[in-house]
């Protein structure tokens, strides 16, 4: 259902308001580049200084441009439940593939809590929810054993996993089967975590790169090893921009890089600034090996 290479999509603004003009050249920019999924209104989507009222304008533009041409996986994760049932719901009627569902931060719910969360959502949607599984950020994990009695559910259908550990992704498969769908959220890690069993990626660097993100799942999931060998080369030469736009906190290093391609401004909103000349220099270097610039 959701496979491949499915950007983790920034929201633009100009003067701190959301610049449609630009958003809607993104989009279009990823359908024309091979990117497989379009995954609006998540923390890259700067989500957390989001109105509700921009939260579903930026939700509802994106359904409308990609005009069913590729997935929208609507991004409508709350530490709020109310609040995450009411988004989902919005994402539904507005035309949605599918819902990514951040784990509730700051509350700290125990693993019960968490199975609550997710089947009131469940509960009150019809589309596929994809959990979104990061610790850092969140303070909680989901257990193996949580998502295993969640997948039991209709709509659960699987994970966006940040934890940064190859191992869950072992026994997730071994707990819960391939039909679970297991998509990565760390692009340092995307192509292991595909030849361990995953089948693609929630990406921050297809933003910026979508040709090369799109080819390198593509070619990793290939029983060639003509096609591996493509794919490792790839993935070598993404590594130091996959590194280099988390020295900062995302999505600021991102918004950098787009603007220094021409997809849009570097406008970001409070608490986050803009990055410092330092970490431009080193995004500037690894836009240069991936061959994004000159």
């Amino acid at each position: 259902m959701f496979k491949g290479s499915n950007v983790a999509l920034i929201t633009p603004f100009k003067d701190n308001i959301l610049d449609e003009e630009n958003y809607i050249k993104l989009i279009n920019f990823h359908i024309e580049n091979g990117t497989n999924g379009l995954v609006p209104a998540g923390t890259t989507g700067e989500s957390p200084t989001l109105s509700h009222d921009e939260h579903q304008k930026v939700i509802e533009i994106c359904i409308k441009e990609s005009a069913g041409k590729i997935p929208v996986i609507a991004g409508t994760g709350s530490n709020s439940t109310e609040e995450a049932v009411s988004l989902t719901k919005h994402a539904e009627k507005a035309g949605a593939d599918g819902v990514l569902v951040v784990t509730p931060y700051y509350n700290k719910p125990t693993q019960e809590g968490l199975y609550q969360h997710y089947k009131a959502i469940n509960d009150n949607t019809s589309l596929p929810i994809i959990i979104y599984n990061i610790p850092s950020r969140c303070v909680i994990d989901m257990t193996v054993d949580t998502m295993a009695r969640l997948f039991e559910l209709k709509n659960i259908a699987g994970v966006k996993d940040a934890t940064g550990d190859l191992n869950r992704l072992d026994q997730t498969i071994k707990k819960l089967g391939p039909d679970f769908i297991q998509l990565t959220g760390e692009d340092g890690l995307a192509l292991e975590f595909n030849k361990r069993g995953g089948v693609g990626i929630i990406s921050v660097t297809a933003n910026i790169a979508p040709k090369q993100c799109s080819e390198m799942q593509k070619l990793s999931k290939s029983s060639s090893d003509k096609d591996i060998s493509k794919a490792e080369l790839l993935d070598k030469n993404l590594q130091p921009l996959h590194k280099a736009l988390f020295i900062e906190s995302n999505p600021a290093p991102v918004k950098y890089a787009a603007k220094v391609l021409g997809l849009c401004n570097d406008d970001i909103r409070l608490p986050l600034v803009n990055i410092k000349k330092e970490t431009k220099q080193e995004i500037d270097k690894a836009l240069y090996i991936a061959k994004l610039i000159n």
